[in-house]
């Protein structure tokens, strides 16, 4: 009788014991279930579900293989795969394999697999690494105002990405936006007096766009960006009511080191809300800042950010090709 070898391949980003009904009658069909650590989370689980698994620890792929080949000549086995891959044993195993006339039917077997977003949980790992003891000494000396400067300079690179259109690019600079964001929530989770982490983070986000997005997640109507926006601004203008309040309410939340172009963007978009006029350049042109400001409303009626016209201008002076 032919008999099988299959290699049980599970997330470490999934919960120990969350597998499918296919591994668990695999599992349960199995004359004998390895693993290379039996305390590993994954089998100590299974192991906690009344099966018995066996520890298969020898030093090499290759003896590991040898060993699993031969069990598999006496009845079904099961492998319970290790975290890190288990790397360099499929390769042992097929060469033992090939030795062997009548070799045991192999099947890999997926147990569970990862969910969209799992991987952020190993960046918050390494993060963690990095900020604990016997880490990066320059990431553990390093607090919420030493990282202002790389914040800024990661998101502007990742405009810059962005509007080079080079995807790989913005891939790695997603990336920095990414650590900087799990970095500071990392330092947040080590004050004393107030702290909190990254999932506190991504809980008032969740909390946030789910208020904010009524039309999807409640009873509102919004059916248009246009209309979208009026209502994220009535939504803000209820959480904020200090808003009012402030010496000039057309500049409140917007931050003062926002590029001045930018600022005039949502200065205009706040007073078109309010049934403003736009402003229009005077004959006789009016003062500098006034041009200034008839263009970018200029370049809202066409759909266009004075702010990313500029810059790709300037990267056109710069370029030295005709």
């Amino acid at each position: 009788m032919r008999h099988t070898l299959t290699l049980l391949t599970t997330s470490p980003r999934v919960a120990a014991g969350v597998l499918t009904r296919d591994a668990w009658t695999a599992l349960s069909a199995a004359d004998v279930v390895y693993a290379g650590d039996v305390e590993d989370p994954q089998s100590a689980a299974i192991a906690q579900s009344g099966m018995s698994v066996v520890a298969e620890d020898s030093p090499t792929p290759g003896q590991r293989a040898q060993s699993l080949v031969a069990a598999a000549g006496d009845g079904d086995v099961v492998w319970i795969g290790s975290p890190d891959g288990d790397p360099g044993l499929t390769d042992a195993l097929a060469g033992e394999l090939t030795r062997l006339e009548e070799p045991p039917e192999v099947e890999v077997l997926v147990g569970s697999w990862d969910r969209p977003g799992a991987r952020l949980l190993d960046a918050a790992a390494v993060v963690d690494a990095l900020r604990s003891p016997g880490g990066c000494p320059w990431d553990a000396a390093q607090t919420h105002e030493s990282l202002v400067k790389y914040l800024l300079e990661e998101a502007h690179e990742a405009v810059e990405a962005i509007e080079s259109g080079d995807r790989e690019h913005l891939l790695e600079e997603l990336g920095d936006v990414l650590f900087q964001v799990l970095f500071h929530a990392r330092i947040a989770a080590e004050d004393m007096g107030d702290p909190f982490d990254i999932d506190d983070v991504a809980a008032g986000l969740v909390a946030k766009l789910l208020r904010r997005h009524p039309h999807v997640f409640g009873d509102g109507d919004a059916s248009t960006p246009e209309e979208v926006e009026a209502a994220w601004e009535q939504i803000k203008a209820r959480e904020k009511p200090d808003r009012a309040k402030v010496e000039n309410p057309l500049l409140a939340g917007i931050p003062a080191s926002l590029s001045t172009l930018l600022m005039a963007e949502k200065v205009l978009a706040r007073l078109e809300r309010t049934g403003a006029p736009t402003p229009v350049e005077p004959e006789g042109g009016g003062d500098l800042g006034h041009r200034l400001l008839c263009l970018v409303a200029e370049g809202r009626s066409a759909g266009e950010s004075a702010d990313t016209a500029l810059r790709r201008r300037l990267r056109q002076l710069s370029d030295p090709t005709p």
